[in-house]
């Protein structure tokens, strides 16, 4: 099956499509994807995954044309920034 793997910074983003077998995990297709070897002095271990937006666990079993999301940390909290938007 074909699954696509997905990770972007402010400077770069990286969208892969990766063939691997039915039943692979999150945690599979991402290691098969080799997307930590384009990202190197980043720890994307650490980092939430998700497909197509919903935060899943890595064990989770990958289906057919899932976009598997690596999801960075939020730099300011989203209502933060709206309050500070706002007195400006």
């Amino acid at each position: 099956m074909q699954v696509e793997v997905v990770f972007a910074l402010p400077q770069r983003q990286v969208l892969l499509t990766v063939a691997v077998a039915d039943g692979a995990t999150v945690a599979e297709v991402l290691a098969a994807s080799g997307i930590s070897r384009q990202f190197p002095g980043h720890d994307l271990d650490a980092l939430q995954a998700g497909i197509w937006g919903q935060p899943v666990e890595r064990s989770r079993v990958a289906r057919e044309g899932d976009r598997i999301e690596l999801f960075r940390p939020l730099e300011m909290n989203p209502r933060e920034s709206r309050r500070l938007k706002i007195r400006v």
